[in-house]
């Protein structure tokens, strides 16, 4: 059992909130870590997908009133959106009975509904949790190539051997595109998705083209837009927003676009081995795209995370505007030679950032300039995780 970063965090949010909410994308991991939370308490796991779970809800009022003594687990919980309004009495009712904490742990695939839902009928009386794929902090250093190459799903990142691992990956698109976004109520043919999702890959880190990606599957525009909405909702693609604060130069405004797991990047793109994607194209956007998404999973509640780019050149790959209001600016290289470029100093004259980074593909933490410093990500990850404390 590797244990999760997340689990303290979600112990302590448990004991504070009636209701917690744990996010995260199908086969992340999110039913074992309820589990291993679960086991030091008294508890309750029902699975919503199974019909005979689903039988004992029949009168959720009643059957969950018999357990009010145990910390109940709702997995899958967005499949059945009207158990919130009966959460919201039982929670209402067992904090004036002297129990208000740790009475629901609601595990969601999406945030769609749940978010939805839950925001309506639980306001105050819930919070929420995302689980990631497994990361470089949980795994070690030494996996830092494989969790690239494979992505963060336990599926994929622990398989036997590549070839193991590439099916995983394969299959999870297909069942995704198959049976779990129907699932939502989405009618969307999956051809059509999957194209769309493999041209995300192809321009994985690029600035969104809507019109492009359109004509790419012959859609409008509005689709495409519907499309990418879905897929950041399932916690599958992330929207990498332009920094948006008045530094009084003209700005790229359309986000950036990444597929959030690096592995399922290289199953849309048929690249099953590390010598495949060396050769290939998107081998710079992957690696900053994995290097990003590494970084948010660590960095503090709260931050705000954005790109810097202007019309004039000035580029910044990342920018966290941490609480407390610092900024940090962060430039991915996938080199071990990292060097500086005339965007990447005018990014720095106009943000002015309180610390400035170099993530390159080594260990050794060194100065490039006055104001930055080349880092190594294990290590910039852990200045992150130092942060927030978690």
């Amino acid at each position: 059992m590797i244990e999760r970063r997340i689990h303290t965090q979600l112990v302590e949010m448990i004991g504070r909130y009636p209701a917690v909410a744990l996010l995260g994308p199908r086969q992340v991991g999110k039913t074992t870590l309820a589990l291993n939370v679960a086991a030091s308490r008294p508890s309750l796991y029902l699975d919503l997908e199974s019909p005979g779970d689903q039988a004992k809800l029949t009168d959720p009022e009643l059957y969950l009133a018999e357990h009010e003594d145990k910390l109940v687990i709702l997995d899958e919980v967005h499949r059945r959106p009207n158990l919130f309004q009966p959460l919201r009495g039982l929670i209402d009712k067992g904090r004036r009975g002297g129990r208000g904490t740790g009475r629901f742990l609601l595990l969601g695939s999406a945030s769609i509904d749940l978010l939805k839902q839950s925001g309506e009928t639980l306001a105050g009386r819930i919070s929420y949790a995302e689980l990631a794929p497994f990361d470089i902090l949980e795994l070690g250093r030494e996996s830092i190539d494989r969790l690239w190459i494979r992505g963060g799903f336990p599926g994929s990142v622990l398989a036997e051997d590549d070839a193991i691992s590439v099916r995983w990956r394969r299959d999870f698109i297909r069942t995704y595109l198959e049976r779990d976004i129907p699932q939502f109520g989405v009618r969307i043919p999956a051809e059509t998705l999957r194209r769309f999702w493999t041209m995300l890959a192809h321009n994985q880190g690029g600035v969104l083209n809507a019109a492009q990606l359109a004509r790419g599957i012959g859609v409008t525009g509005s689709t495409v837009a519907h499309y990418l909405d879905l897929l950041v909702d399932l916690l599958l693609v992330r929207r990498l927003q332009p920094w948006h604060r008045n530094v009084g130069k003209r700005l790229v405004k359309s986000p950036k676009i990444y597929i959030r797991d690096s592995g399922l990047v290289h199953a849309l793109l048929g690249l099953a081995q590390k010598e495949e994607l060396l050769s290939h194209p998107i081998v710079g956007d992957s690696w900053e795209g994995y290097v990003i998404e590494t970084l948010l999973g660590v960095a503090p509640p709260g931050t705000e995370a954005s790109f810097y780019r202007t019309l004039a050149g000035a580029e910044m790959d990342l920018v966290l505007a941490l609480p407390g209001g610092r900024v940090w600016t962060i430039e991915v290289k996938r080199g071990v030679a990292p060097k500086l470029e005339r965007g990447f100093h005018h990014a720095i004259a106009d943000l002015t950032p309180d610390k400035s980074f170099v993530v390159y593909n080594g260990r050794e933490r060194f100065p490039l300039s006055d104001h930055t410093e080349a880092i190594g990500l294990v290590d910039l990850a852990r200045a992150l995780q130092a942060v927030s404390g978690l």
